[in-house]
């Protein structure tokens, strides 16, 4: 079974889809297998991250500006690729850093994931974006 949901991002930041994700799951019919996520982009990543406190998203956010800042820093004055703005290289650095893809079990129709565990779109560049993220899962 393959599918694709859209993310409307309003720039950098994480956000939530593991409700959407879900919801693709239970109209496929899915009982046990495993699900496979790809975000269909170079500047930006997936991740499994804590979903119960609000200053995860920030502080993730935050460690990696820090980490990757803008290529019109001085410390980023190596950068060659500069053309598409101070954020495009930066959040290529940041996707080759972070996953593109997770694998995430399914059992019983639902994702395996823990208590505090939710699914994350990772945008790294400024503008806001559609991002897409393909689907698949494979029935055991």
């Amino acid at each position: 079974m393959h599918g694709q949901i859209s993310t409307q991002t309003r720039g950098p930041g994480l956000y939530e889809i593991t409700d959407e994700v879900g919801e693709w799951l239970t109209a496929q019919g899915a009982d046990s297998g495993l699900l496979t996520l790809l975000v269909q982009h170079t500047s930006a990543s997936l991740l499994i991250q804590e979903n119960a406190d609000p200053d995860v998203q920030h502080d993730m956010q935050a460690f990696f500006t820090r980490l990757v800042p803008p290529s019109d820093r001085p410390e980023m004055s190596y950068l060659v690729h500069t053309l598409e703005g101070p954020d495009d290289m930066p959040a290529h650095l940041k996707a080759a850093m972070l996953p593109v893809s997770l694998s995430i079990p399914v059992n019983g129709g639902r994702m395996v994931l823990g208590t505090w565990q939710g699914i994350y779109l990772f945008e790294h560049r400024d503008a806001p974006h559609v991002r897409r993220t393909a689907l698949h899962f494979r029935p055991d």
